[in-house]
């Protein structure tokens, strides 16, 4: 028979360093989403607030037999290969999940071997989520006892950090569930204090992100334009940010992943070798990274905001060229660069 003690014993063995188990009941945070929502946070992200915000409201709309969630978490906090990339203004930087593999593959084969090594003992049904599926995760992955959501809206788990992926399963076996963490944040506010874009907000009682002010979202998610106020503020970004994690003091000591897939594979690449990648070679040296996610395109314009942030003049004839790229988002991009540039001498 399936316990709790061995979906956490299996977990471990299947690669996850944290797991636990929430009751497949709505959640009280469905109000705050819907408020979130309402409050135009997403941003552009129609999958956040399509039909599938409706679904988020309640597990069993994507698994009627739902009894229990199996909630996991994998570490990606890897070490910098090289730390004169980290400050080199020359260099673009990359969100650390996105230094490795794409993520969703390794936790979906992961998940899916506890699954079957589950279903040996006992049959029952189940249904995998990764972040793509429309589930409130965070907030089952702290009722499943992971962590606590912190002012940054990262799940924080007290001795590890919160440099994880989550994953769920959802399954009809009815499984004793553990409790959530107390909020241990206090009155500490230092991801808010050093959020360049003021991303993280104040919202009834507790903090939301704006997604309309991250980083993360200007340089992934959005397709259009990113607000001029905001281009200086991003600095070398050009995939993601992790600053409101960098400055939590639950990740001083948090411990390195050793798994293969993590492992750095575009860490801090230089700008000028970026800005000059044909369509063809960004995908060929992102291919099963999730850098592909924010197009060519897209890239190539936060690339031309990354070499205008960094005062560094040898980037004027690669931002000349950007200037009469096709696209228009793109050569937008490279022509405030190029201004910039030219305003620093």
């Amino acid at each position: 028979m399936v316990h709790s003690g061995l979906v956490k014993e299996l977990a471990r063995e299947c690669g996850f360093e944290i797991s636990g188990i929430a009751r497949a009941v709505p959640s009280p945070d469905s109000d705050r989403y819907s408020q979130w929502v309402a409050r135009g946070m997403a941003g552009t992200m129609g999958y956040l607030t399509d039909r599938r915000a409706h679904v988020r409201s309640d597990p069993k709309l994507l698994l009627p037999a739902v009894k229990s969630i199996i909630c996991v978490g994998a570490l990606y906090n890897t070490r910098a290969p090289s730390p004169e990339g980290i400050g080199n203004r020359e260099l673009g930087w990359i969100s650390r999940y996105a230094w490795g593999d794409d993520y969703h593959d390794v936790l979906r084969s992961g998940l899916t071997t506890l699954a079957t090594r589950l279903q040996a003992v006992e049959p029952f049904e189940f249904k995998i989520c990764v972040d793509t599926a429309p589930l409130l995760e965070r907030s089952y992955a702290r009722d499943a006892g992971l962590g606590w959501i912190g002012k940054n809206t990262c799940l924080i788990n007290q001795p590890l950090g919160s440099w994880f992926f989550l994953g769920e399963i959802l399954t009809s076996l009815e499984l004793e569930p553990d409790s959530p963490p107390p909020d241990r944040c206090g009155t500490c506010t230092r991801c808010i204090d050093a959020c360049p874009t003021e991303a993280i907000v104040p919202s009834a009682d507790d903090y939301a992100l704006d997604a309309r002010l991250c980083i993360s979202y200007f340089t992934i998610e959005s397709r259009d334009a990113i607000p001029e106020a905001q281009r200086t503020k991003i600095g070398p970004h050009i995939f993601g940010c992790d600053i409101c994690q960098d400055v939590c003091p639950w990740n001083r000591k948090a411990p390195f992943s050793e798994e293969p897939h993590f492992q750095p594979s575009n860490f801090a690449p230089p700008l000028e070798k970026l800005a000059h990648l044909s369509g063809e070679e960004f995908r060929l040296l992102f291919s099963g990274s999730p850098v592909i996610r924010s197009k060519y395109a897209g890239f190539l314009g936060n690339v031309a905001i990354a070499m205008g942030n960094s005062g560094a003049a040898k980037f004027r004839d690669p931002l000349e060229k950007l200037a009469k790229s096709p696209d228009p988002t793109v050569a937008e991009h490279a022509l405030w660069a190029l201004g910039k540039l030219n305003k620093e001498g």
